[in-house]
């Protein structure tokens, strides 16, 4: 992986400029790694609209007459296929979408407020 681009520092640096350098890219490691995540699952999903409605166009034009297209076998794999691109969706975006950061730390400072009020 690459690395953050190195800030040019003058030679008096202290600890406090090497700690800063290092939180900037443990930052960008992390935004990175979100990055390909996201990138992983827009591939995942890419290949899943592509690949299905090849497959159903498929079966669309291999039906004879009186066939019915609307049947659960024509539609399995994408439905379970959908099934999984479900989960993936749920392990890129799910922990920041309900339960995230910000939702911590608002229940974080509720409790605090509620026992601060039972203190009293």
């Amino acid at each position: 992986m690459e690395r953050l681009p190195s800030t040019k520092t003058s030679e008096s640096s202290s600890s406090f400029n090497y700690n800063r350098s290092y939180q900037d890219e443990e930052r960008y490691m992390r935004a990175r790694k979100k990055v390909e995540k996201l990138k992983g699952f827009y591939g995942h999903l890419a290949s899943y609209i592509i690949i299905n409605v090849f497959i159903l166009a498929l079966i669309g034009f291999n039906l004879d007459k009186g066939d019915n297209f609307w049947t659960f076998g024509h539609f399995s794999t994408a439905f379970f296929w959908g099934i999984g691109i479900a989960f993936h969706a749920a392990g890129v975006f799910g922990p920041d979408l309900m339960l995230g950061k910000k939702w911590e730390e608002r229940k974080i400072k509720e409790y605090m407020s509620d026992n601060s009020q039972n203190w009293e």
